[in-house]
């Protein structure tokens, strides 16, 4: 007779410092509830790690969803983006306002789920008949994702009664789910939680209305394109309609850029230098690039500057904790230097810019490297930390123009299961990294945590200095994407390092249909600069 991974946890958890949460079996993430082999490799995952917590948010989601249905068996709850720290839900419970009271009312059937205890089951079941379930709860979303699956059996889970999926691992019971908070937001609710940066605490509501603003644009795109789900876009793509959906998603982009080079050339004469910032495989370069040509449509002549231009020699630069340089910390750029050679650009003197060989590690001064601006140039200044003052700390604010662009997607796979933002990004590098610096996807997926540190440390503090932000994301990309990574993900072996969150991005992909026809989409595109044929990259 088989056994569960709970009754071997059980037995095992005195052996580790914080709870255990779930389990990977031969590499792959498993429900705590599920069955093993005698002849599995189990290696347990516990809370305080980040898959733990990821398993930890998913349920208090549940739980979360599951208490306002206890409320309300009308009541919905679409989940919607992370923003201040937290994950934000648009609730609609009829005849009851989101309000402090509303809030409160629903934290204490949370509360009172805890202290009871109460299970969350995990079933499996015939998949037509999780088909029939979810229809009949109005789980259109759900239902039509299922029905595409060619599982003959799915998994589902129960909390009193309320049958849901949250397609990934969650807690067996309530019991442990006692951190967190509930916000009143905009028109619905804040959960917040702790995660594996805030050793277990709560995190902080950090204000973010800039960022709030453009992730509600974003859902709103979603509408205008009527595709707010993957099985929208799987619908779009079997009806041979996604032509038209790739179309209208780039002319939403062109749309937005050409508002924002109309902006500046409307304020030509305080605006004169433009910093674009982003967090990795936003973008920044293509939109750059577009920003420009719309930029001469309005009359004037920009020219770009790179920021990498500015780095420190190389035994002159910072090193991280591990040792290593540290090329995205600020204090690896000449601040200064920056600052004197914008300073006198922009006061109409003549000024030779800095070369950096990235091969020796030197900076160079070549003879035809000289610039004088014209009155009809603006400087474009793309790299990761143009949000920050520090970088122009001597530039009078008024002269300065601050772009944050960042890819976040519209879509949702459905109403209870957002697309975290760095999913996009992550597949994005993944893909361009294989294209076009043959990177495997090994290291790709390697490198991935330390990237996300640093845009945590030197990108995401600054967003709101932005004076507009730009989404990059096209609703489209994730099925074109998929045929490049999922050969990529799949050819990463059982034994090796990243093999756990390989498997974990192709359970996410198996929603997805590939989108085959590809030639819609233009030459100028963001999107091309990590799939390839860009207008803006000559290796392409």
């Amino acid at each position: 007779m088989k056994k569960t991974l709970m009754q071997l946890a059980q037995e095992e958890e005195q052996n580790y410092s914080s709870p255990i949460v779930a389990a990977k079996i031969n590499g792959e993430v498993r429900d705590i509830q599920s069955e093993y082999d005698h002849d599995d490799a189990i290696s347990f995952i516990e809370l305080n790690t980040s898959l733990g917590w990821r398993i930890y948010q998913r349920s208090i989601l549940f739980l979360f969803i599951v208490a306002v249905s206890n409320m309300n068996k009308e009541a919905e709850v679409v989940a919607k983006f992370t923003v201040n720290k937290g994950l934000y839900c648009e609730v609609k419970i009829p005849g009851k306002p989101i309000n402090a009271h509303l809030i409160h009312d629903i934290e204490q059937e949370m509360r009172e789920m805890i202290a009871n205890n109460i299970p969350i089951v995990k079933h499996s079941i015939p998949r037509q008949e999780a088909i029939e379930l979810f229809q009949a709860h109005g789980k259109r979303g759900k239902a039509a994702l299922i029905a595409s699956l060619p599982h003959p059996m799915i998994s589902i889970y129960t909390c009193r009664n309320y049958p849901d999926y949250l397609y990934g691992a969650m807690l067996p019971e309530t019991k442990l789910l006692g951190r967190f908070a509930l916000d009143v937001e905009q028109s619905g609710v804040l959960i917040r939680t702790p995660d594996e940066m805030t050793d277990g605490k709560i995190r902080t509501r950090v204000e973010q209305p800039k960022f709030g603003h453009i992730l509600s644009e974003a859902k709103e795109w979603a509408k205008i394109l009527e595709c707010p789900y993957i099985s929208d876009l799987n619908q779009i793509n079997t009806e041979h309609r996604m032509g038209e959906l790739i179309r209208i998603s780039e002319a939403l982009q062109e749309k937005r850029i050409a508002q924002i080079a109309d902006h500046i050339a409307s304020h030509r004469n305080d605006i004169r230098l433009i910093l674009i910032a982003g967090p990795s495989s936003s973008g920044k370069t293509s939109f750059a690039q577009r920003l420009q040509i719309q930029l001469r449509v309005n009359g004037l002549h920009p020219i770009m500057i790179s920021l990498d231009d500015y780095f420190l020699n190389r035994e002159d630069t910072p090193r991280n904790e591990k040792g290593q340089y540290d090329y995205e910390s600020i204090d690896a750029i000449d601040t200064a230097l920056f600052n004197q050679n914008m300073l006198e650009l922009l006061n109409g003197h003549k000024v030779q810019i800095p070369y950096y060989n990235f091969i020796t590690g030197k900076r160079e001064w070549h003879d035809d490297n000289f610039l004088l601006l014209k009155e009809d140039q603006p400087i474009i200044i793309e790299g990761i930390h143009g949000l920050n003052e520090r970088l122009t700390a001597d530039i009078a604010r008024k002269n300065k123009y601050k772009i944050y662009i960042s890819a976040l997607t519209q879509l949702n796979i459905d109403a209870h299961n957002r697309i975290p933002t760095t999913e996009v990004r992550f597949l994005r590098r993944l893909v361009r990294d294989h294209q076009f610096r043959g990177a495997k996807a090994i290291k790709t997926i390697k490198q991935w945590p330390d990237v996300r540190a640093g845009e945590e440390k030197y990108i995401f503090p600054f967003q709101e200095e932005a004076d507009v932000l730009f989404n990059s994301a096209l609703i489209y990309e994730i099925g074109v994407l998929k045929k490049y990574a999922v050969p990529l993900l799949e050819a990463i072996d059982r034994g090796e390092e990243g093999y756990t969150e390989a498997r974990l991005i192709l359970r996410f992909l198996q929603y997805v249909d590939e989108i085959h026809d590809i030639d819609d989409i233009p030459n100028n595109s963001i999107f091309r600069e990590f799939i390839g044929k860009s207008v803006f990259f000559k290796e392409q």
